[in-house]
Parts: structure tokens; C-alpha cells; sequence
């Protein structure tokens, strides 16, 4: 998953796309992408740019945290409803080192 990450962290979204199966599946926030022309959409608007921060794994699978600190590709945080710091978990299936479905859910840390 690392090389989902770079190419989303460099900004470059055709080898974002080169990460994924033709067929995957994206659920963003309950929302799903099926297909790569899906998938291109969605990245396009909701993805690049976004930087993570701390790579953990739950048994076998990977999990990726995302925290944005405030320089969201859109307007601004609060405009968007967005809470400041947004933290994202990334939840990757993958086969044969490209991604068949990634699930990212919104999460919280309570103190």
C-alpha cells in the first residue's frame, strides 16, 4: 500500500490509478466506486493531495491513518463540515500487489 500512498502524497494520479485492479471497489464514507473510471473520479476530487501520517496493521490487514491538519484541497475545513483534524482510516484488500477494495471510514480519538 505504500505505493498508494506516494503517488497520493506526490500528487499523481495516473499512478495512483496503476494501484488498483481493474475492478476494485472504493468505499469512501459509504459511498462505492466500482471500476477504474470510477475510481479516477474520485481521486481526482476526493484524494490527491491528502497526506498520511502512520501506517499501523490490524492482524493482516493494513490500515493507513490519515490526519489533516487544516489545508484541505477544498475551501476550508469548517466550510466543508470537515472537523479539524480530520482522521481518516484506510482499510486496503489487496491481490497481487494492486488494491481489489479499499474502505476508508472517518475516525475519532476520544480523550
Amino acid at each position: 500500500m505504500a505505493a498508494y500512498v506516494e503517488a497520493t502524497n506526490s500528487f499523481d494520479l495516473e499512478r495512483l490509478l496503476a494501484t488498483f485492479a481493474e475492478d476494485a471497489l472504493v468505499n469512501d464514507q459509504l459511498r462505492d466506486y466500482w471500476g477504474k473510471p470510477a475510481i479516477r473520479e474520485w481521486a481526482k476530487h476526493d484524494i490527491i493531495g491528502e497526506r498520511s501520517d502512520d501506517e499501523r496493521n490490524q492482524g493482516d490487514q493494513p490500515l493507513w491513518e490519515l490526519h489533516r491538519d487544516g489545508q484541505c484541497p477544498m475551501a476550508t475545513m469548517t466550510s466543508a463540515g470537515l472537523p479539524d483534524p480530520l482522521v481518516l482510516a484506510f482499510y486496503f484488500t489487496a491481490q497481487s500487489d494492486l488494491i481489489v477494495q479499499l474502505i476508508i471510514l472517518r475516525n475519532r480519538y476520544d480523550i
